[in-house]
């Protein structure tokens, strides 16, 4: 895995955005939670407050992995962006060589990964398979069922 998370502005916004309201409301509702299951009596037997006590763990455990990603993320634009090769941004519409099937995606960072926005990430099978390849060429992409082959059609911002 690459040391640096790369992403475009408005994914690195979005992160920022995501990470202020954790950082604000998150920890309030967090606090809340555990301030009303804490009223609710003996600590030892309460369900209650041990379930806000792992929430707040797990909201902290978002927060610090956002951080994270945020202090290794380098901002990337488009204009920077070679289409001869695929790289991270790159949209490439591909082909299945078995089944024929196209398919098109715009390869993107872990953060900013959506396959309901058509955005895989450079670091899953399909991305390290693609990155690199040029137009007409075979990439092989090692899946748990085997490998699938898809044919580079065309690579686009």
């Amino acid at each position: 895995m690459s040391t640096y998370n790369y992403m475009t502005q408005e994914g690195y916004d979005k992160l920022k955005a995501e990470l202020t309201h954790l950082k604000t409301d998150g920890r309030k509702e967090a606090a809340a939670a555990i301030a009303e299951a804490r009223e609710k009596g003996d600590l030892s037997e309460n369900a209650e407050y041990d379930a806000a006590k792992d929430a707040q763990g797990l909201l902290e455990a978002k927060i610090n992995g956002l951080e994270k990603s945020m202090a290794n993320a380098r901002i990337i634009s488009v204009d920077d962006i070679d289409t001869s090769r695929v790289s991270i941004l790159s949209k490439v519409k591909m082909e299945n060589v078995v089944s024929k099937k196209t398919f098109e995606y715009k390869l993107v960072s872990e953060t900013e990964a959506s396959i309901k926005e058509k955005k895989i990430s450079i670091n899953s099978p399909i991305g390290q398979g693609l990155l690199g390849k040029e137009v007409g060429e075979i990439a092989e992409v090692q899946t748990p069922k085997g490998t699938i082959k898809f044919k580079i059609l065309d690579i686009s911002i």
